[in-house]
């Protein structure tokens, strides 16, 4: 496993959080202002989508639905309409059962206890570490996807971390984590951020980087990635995913429920679209009309009358 003397760790740590504080972005969940609230539903809507596309839904949601309680009274179908075109629409069916949880179980306030926020539905150690150093500034191993190619890079020397995080991977990240609960949760924000924003994936600036004099990956050599072979990327065009997004744009835009006939369009692969209504409907993203097979909607929307479309 790859270590850090005391010495370069705390070089290391100094740069990047000293950089941070002249270039961190001006975001609404890091104001002071910022309620542990907002702070779960950042995290819930940043995974695996970037920052530009969640802000404005970040801030319309916390308008509506500006506590757990808010969002657990919610219609579901409103909350898939405002989710919008973010993704992976399941996270805005997890984040409204914690939030549901959080009321039932924790009086409508987040829990800062690691323990408490894993319990919670769609939460997990990434996210309820993230909560802890943002939320509540405490002392939290936070390692997300920037933070494990920031420390593959400028500890272990290599282009990119390996596919799936490993034990060691997460000991050496724990190994850099100050003491103290704002060091820490600094620390943690920095290093995310060094990551997004300058050490980047496919086009890292190492010019502008902090830690370059520092960095193992620049003083080998800048070798390339040892695990590209291992990566697997599936192509957007064509998949059950597509399928899916576009059959919840035609049921979120909805008036009421919309036919099958015509969510059977939005593909040319009829049994493809078929497979992907019923997995919709597996997932809760979508609902059928009773004694209406044919018709489909949003859960907890209207479902009465039929074939509202989009009129």
């Amino acid at each position: 496993m790859t270590t850090t003397t005391d010495s370069r760790a705390d070089a290391l740590r100094e740069a990047v959080v000293a950089w941070f504080d002249d270039a961190a972005r001006d975001l609404p969940w890091r104001h002071p202002d910022r309620t542990p609230w907002g702070v779960l539903v950042s995290e819930t809507m940043l995974q695996q989508t970037p920052v530009v596309r969640v802000e404005p839904v970040w801030r319309t949601w916390l308008e509506r639905w500006p506590t757990p309680a808010d969002l657990a009274a919610a219609p579901t179908a409103d909350v898939l309409r405002a989710w919008g075109r973010l993704g992976y629409p399941r996270r805005a069916l997890r984040l409204q059962e914690c939030a549901r949880v959080i009321v039932r179980e924790h009086g409508g306030e987040v829990p800062d206890d690691e323990a408490a926020l894993r319990a919670l539905p769609g939460v997990g150690e990434y996210t309820a570490a993230a909560v802890r150093a943002f939320a509540f500034g405490r002392r939290a191993v936070v390692v997300d996807t920037n933070v494990r190619r920031v420390l593959a890079r400028a500890v272990a020397g290599e282009a990119l971390p390996r596919p799936t995080p490993t034990a060691a991977e997460r000991a050496l990240a724990a190994g850099l984590v100050p003491s103290s609960d704002g060091d820490a949760a600094r620390w943690a924000a920095a290093s995310m951020e060094l990551g997004a924003l300058v050490c980047t994936a496919r086009a890292p600036d190492c010019a502008a980087c902090p830690v370059r004099d520092l960095c193992a990956w620049r003083a080998a050599g800048h070798p390339p990635d040892a695990h590209a072979a291992r990566r697997r990327t599936q192509p957007w065009h064509g998949t059950d995913r597509q399928v899916r997004g576009r059959v919840m744009a035609l049921l979120r835009d909805a008036s009421g429920p919309v036919e099958r006939e015509r969510l059977l369009l939005v593909a040319d692969d009829a049994a493809q679209v078929g497979r992907c209504l019923a997995s919709l409907v597996e997932d809760g993203l979508a609902e059928t009309p009773p004694d209406e097979p044919d018709l489909f909607a949003l859960p907890g929307g209207d479902t009465s009358g039929g074939g509202a479309g989009t009129d």
